[in-house]
């Protein structure tokens, strides 16, 4: 493309319009007009393709559960997951003599029962599906890290002779009344009863789950003052996995064990103790994909895929070397790239959604950006928006990356410094300009009527399901990245 020469005006309205951009150093020299700052534009092609992903870092404060076919192909995805339950600081049961539930063997709980509270889901709200509440032998452990494809059954975490409880439910819980349904304290859940008799690990055996709870308490409180020896003494959490059913998956948001006991005191009342799946604890996804249907995805070069939960991710190959070519004494200031989705022609009210927000980052850091739980930098990890512009009217079938021009320095300065010590470094690092693009989650809090700071990027868990512009046989207009350049100039 023919370079394009403007001067510091020019630049300067640049700056006020872009978003985004890094513009270190650039407003000091504009007050010395002596100095003249020619300003180049140029763009390049990037190449792309769709990648199989076998898993993702499972870190969610949602579960999914359910199995659906994806309309789109045919395929099955399955997605279940593993809870932990926390106790609440200072959290005491009632002295005995206040407890009227109670017989020859001890106080006891009336009934139990796990609750997933739902906030959406995902297919048909009146199919019937089934599910199994596994106990597990032993609890999840903080620093460990659980990928997608986990499976608590293959790694002892479920034994055989575990306690398991199986339940048959829909979305839509028709045992309960339309009026029930839409009354003001009702909340969305699955409930599976815990009403069985219980046996723990040393053999003893309780009229129910509940009444385990209760008695553990009185056999040693120390046990329930935090999260470590709840689980690890108590309740080492549950495995949810669908058994049966296809045409549904719930987003869950809360996983609780709820018992009631009665009291007594001038009357008897009846009451709820709950030990709830807060952020403090372990939760983690189970997902399941076709892994042929997502190769052949893959291989479809007419455009690139991004689907979720795991799945496929598009791989971008940056022009690193024809962008920095004969730009020794230039600095890079901006570099744009603009992905644009193709229409889902899906005839299917279930279709897919397309992913909302997605991650930009060099290929080589995808992995331990999510494991160590990183925010992006705009340096080297950069957050899609569909904003061209500053103070411009939004895209919805764009997602823009306004400026990764510190990445491309970057990868410039790998190549570059690696060279130096080894002559077959770019044989040795042959994904050393390329970067991913990944479907995420971000997780916000506001500290003031407008200010609003991002405290967490994972991967995204939700069905979903995009393409590209894209791929080797792309029949569309190529993705371009949009580069401007500057340099001072006596003349």
């Amino acid at each position: 493309m023919k370079n394009k020469f403007i001067y510091a005006l020019a630049l300067a309205a640049f700056v006020l319009t872009s978003c985004e951009e890094t513009t270190d150093g650039i407003g000091a020299s504009l007050t010395d007009m002596k100095d003249h700052l020619k300003i180049t534009t140029d763009t390049f092609m990037v190449s792309s393709r769709s990648i199989v992903v076998d898993s993702v870092l499972s870190r969610s404060n949602s579960g999914y559960l359910g199995r659906i076919k994806d309309p789109e192909t045919g395929a099955i995805i399955e997605g279940n997951f593993m809870a932990q339950f926390n106790v609440l600081e200072d959290f005491n049961f009632p002295d005995d003599s206040k407890i009227a539930s109670k017989d020859e063997n001890g106080i006891y709980a009336d009934s139990c029962k796990l609750m997933l509270y739902y906030n959406s889901f995902y297919g048909d709200s009146l199919v019937t599906m089934k599910v199994t509440a596994y106990e597990m032998s032993h609890p999840m452990e903080e620093g460990q890290i659980y990928y997608s494809n986990f499976d608590p059954m293959e790694e002892g975490y479920v034994d055989d002779n575990c306690f398991k409880v199986s339940k048959m439910y829909s979305m839509v819980d028709l045992n309960l009344s339309y009026e029930n349904r839409k009354g003001k304290g009702y909340y969305t859940n699955i409930t599976i009863p815990l009403d069985q008799e219980y046996t723990d690990k040393n053999g003893k055996t309780y009229r129910n789950y509940g009444t385990y709870i209760m008695q553990k308490y009185k056999e040693n409180p120390d046990y329930f003052t935090n999260l470590y020896k709840f689980t690890h003494n108590v309740c080492p959490g549950f495995y949810f996995k669908v058994e049966n059913g296809i045409g549904s998956m719930a987003n869950v948001y809360l996983a609780q064990i709820s018992l009631y006991f009665k009291m007594q005191t001038d009357s008897v009342y009846e009451v709820n103790t709950v030990f709830a799946g807060t952020e403090e604890v372990i939760q983690k996804n189970v997902i399941t994909n076709d892994k042929n249907t997502m190769k052949g995805l893959a291989e479809d070069n007419s455009c690139t895929y991004l689907r979720t939960p795991a799945g496929i991710f598009t791989e971008l190959t940056l022009p690193v070397e024809e962008i920095l070519k004969g730009h020794d004494n230039d600095t890079l200031n901006t570099a744009k790239i603009v992905l644009t989705k193709i229409k889902n022609d899906v005839d299917s009210e279930y279709a897919l959604d397309n992913a909302s927000k997605l991650l930009l980052i060099q290929k080589d850091s995808l992995f331990s950006f999510f494991e160590e739980g990183k925010l992006h930098d705009n340096k080297k990890s950069f957050i899609s928006s569909s904003q061209l512009v500053s103070g411009g009217k939004t895209d919805e079938n764009i997602y823009v990356f306004n400026n990764i021009s510190s990445l491309i320095t970057y990868m410039n300065q790998l190549r570059t410094e690696g060279e130096k010590s080894d002559s077959n470094w770019l044989l040795n690092h042959p994904d050393w300009n390329k970067a991913v693009v990944v479907p995420v989650s971000v997780t916000t809090s506001s500290t003031g009527s407008t200010t609003t700071k991002v405290i967490a990027v994972n991967n995204e868990m939700k069905l979903t399901s995009t393409k590209l512009v894209g791929g080797s046989a792309n029949p569309y207009p190529p993705i371009k990245i949009s580069v401007v350049y500057s340099k001072f100039s006596d003349k």
